[in-house]
């Protein structure tokens, strides 16, 4: 008798995990641009090496698991792969480095905020999904990363 193994299908996502992905998709765009200059080029978070957006991490403090703060902009950063992935984050230079730019105590206030409970709704990923989708728009623009249609026919 042969036995028979059926295929165990990978859990499918919900469409409220779907939602989040691709917000986080954008939103890491919108954090590395962000933290670059006009050419692209900015410096990772804790080390300070030199990267372009498109070669570095959206490294974030407090990891993403806790959704409170997975997409506040003070706790997401461009990092080098390195400290974001290899060195798992450089948590202790990245407290430093937050505490420095935000004020003191952000590290602590971001922890606490951390702990608070936060249940996305689908209007509220769309709209932030619609928020970064515009601001990563104007940055590239901004930038000279994207050429409109009207300054393109300009040209012709």
């Amino acid at each position: 008798m042969h036995l028979r193994y059926k295929k165990i299908k990978a859990k499918e996502k919900s469409p409220l995990a779907k939602l989040e992905n691709k917000l986080w998709d954008i939103f890491s765009v919108f954090i590395r641009l962000r933290d670059t200059d006009e050419n692209g080029v900015g410096k990772c978070f804790t080390c300070g090496k030199p990267l372009h957006w498109q070669k570095g991490d959206c490294g974030h403090g407090i990891p993403r698991q806790h959704k409170a703060v997975k997409f506040n902009e003070w706790n997401n950063h461009l990092q080098c792969k390195k400290c974001n992935g290899f060195e798992g984050g450089r948590q202790d230079l990245y407290k430093e480095n937050m505490n420095k730019r935000y004020g003191p105590q952000t590290w602590e206030k971001m922890e606490i905020a951390a702990k608070q409970r936060h249940d996305w709704t689908p209007q509220l990923l769309q709209n932030n999904i619609l928020y970064y989708t515009q601001e990563v728009e104007r940055m590239k623009r901004h930038k000279g990363m994207i050429v409109s249609k009207k300054q393109n026919q300009e040209e012709e």
